[in-house]
């Protein structure tokens, strides 16, 4: 009974919070089956860099892949769902970490840009993700399209920012209001900004330094804009 009440006072301590470090490490101090739903565009292992010189850590190892799977496995609730984007070329390795680690596919999203990230035989214009059971999650009542457009954030903040609201339509639709959604690898803190805007709790996950403050920043931002509207 200590051991629960320990662990849920953790839980407790890491909710609403971007936490700053290695998201393995970070997962593991986290209880089992306490996370809601995951919601997360972890690095797609192709070495990236934009036309600004900025990179992602360990966006060229693939060491951390079934580890943070395992420990992301271990969070999620029983019967429940995670989304994650993934880099097409490396399919293979993100389908054997997420196989090993005990998740199920039961759907793939494709989110459609209007632009170009880049040519070569073919011209980028989307991205995907694939969607991940434990156990047997009940189906939603109104599932969303498997297809969803995917406006350009920007990018400001990070190389990869994913807009909110692609991310709050599926956080809507696979969870309830206050529950909790989990991003390990947070980035400019868009699924944390997303939860929170669509009345769920956070906790997200960022190592690098500079992404870490620019999240941390912007949902200071996107909580003040919250008290403002509800004291309006």
């Amino acid at each position: 009974m200590a051991t629960t009440s320990v662990a849920t006072a953790q839980q407790s301590s890491f909710t609403n919070q971007i936490l700053h470090g290695d998201c393995i490490e970070k997962m593991h101090e986290m209880p089992a089956n306490s996370i809601d739903f995951i919601l997360t565009d972890p690095p797609y292992l192709v070495n990236y860099r934009d036309r600004d010189g900025r990179t992602i850590q360990n966006d060229a190892d693939a060491t951390w892949l079934k580890p943070a799977m395992r420990e992301a496995y271990r969070v999620l609730k029983m019967n429940r769902v995670a989304i994650m984007f993934y880099g097409w070329t490396k399919v293979d390795e993100f389908f054997a970490a997420w196989k090993d680690a005990g998740f199920q596919p039961v759907g793939h999203i494709v989110f459609r840009k209007a632009y170009s990230s880049k040519s070569r035989f073919l011209s980028y214009q989307h991205e995907q993700a694939y969607l991940l059971a434990k156990g047997r999650p009940p189906l939603p009542k109104q599932p969303v399209a498997d297809v969803i457009d995917m406006p350009y954030s920007g990018n400001k903040l990070h190389p990869t920012q994913k807009p909110v609201e692609p991310l709050a339509q599926l956080i809507r639709s696979f969870t309830l209001p206050g529950e909790l959604v989990l991003d390990p690898f947070a980035g400019s803190g868009s699924s944390c900004a997303a939860a929170l805007l669509t009345g769920r709790k956070y906790i997200g996950v960022e190592m690098d330094d500079a992404y870490y403050q620019q999240a941390n920043e912007r949902m200071g931002r996107v909580q003040a804009r919250g008290a403002a509207r509800q004291s309006s």
